[in-house]
């Protein structure tokens, strides 16, 4: 794993994360924040993994959850919060989605706030649609260790005129840039 950017010495922020790939290969992006209302990043870090687990049905959390792990791993203060794009429940049952992984891996310390775009029905029972800006499709929020209706509230708050917030679009194209760029050496 290689890790690019470091943010080094930047005190308690919001972490919100995101994972691409290519072929084998993940790249995880994470931007640090320190209040949900930012409107730029404190830091980024870039982690690269060279080798992912291969996509697997209804068992993605097994490849996404190790590129998120590794891209907070290198960070000197563990955030307050931390941003997925996806689901944390998958539906009234306590169906773990990705967050769910990503919480237990955090033993539990860290409030971890799912943001999806799509509805997956079983979930719609748990999830708390926002709406943001003039979209007339919502955003879906699940949350562990955290009131789900208080993430709602946080992320309907953070900056941006549009449907995605200004940070989660920032952390999604700097994961997808850092998959094009090569790897920086030296």
């Amino acid at each position: 794993m290689e890790s690019e950017r470091s943010a080094r010495g930047t005190g308690r922020m919001i972490a919100a994360v995101d994972v691409d790939y290519r072929g084998e290969e993940g790249v995880a992006a994470c931007v640090l924040f320190s209040e949900w209302t930012a409107k730029v990043p404190a830091a980024e870090q870039i982690a690269r993994i060279p080798r992912v687990a291969p996509y697997e049905s209804g068992k993605f959390f097994q490849r996404e959850l190790p590129c998120i792990l590794a891209v907070l791993d290198p960070l000197d203060e563990a955030p307050t919060t931390v941003i997925v794009d996806g689901y944390v429940w998958l539906g009234e049952e306590g169906r773990p989605g990705l967050g769910a992984y990503l919480y237990e891996a955090l033993e539990r310390r860290i409030p971890v706030v799912g943001v999806a775009k799509r509805l997956f029905l079983p979930a719609r029972s748990v999830a708390i649609a926002v709406r943001r800006g003039t979209s007339r499709r919502p955003l879906y929020v699940t949350a562990a260790g955290i009131d789900a209706h208080e993430a709602a509230r946080n992320v309907a708050r953070m900056d941006g005129p549009f449907r995605i917030p200004t940070l989660l679009g920032w952390v999604d194209r700097l994961c997808r840039q850092a998959l094009r760029d090569p790897p920086h050496t030296g």
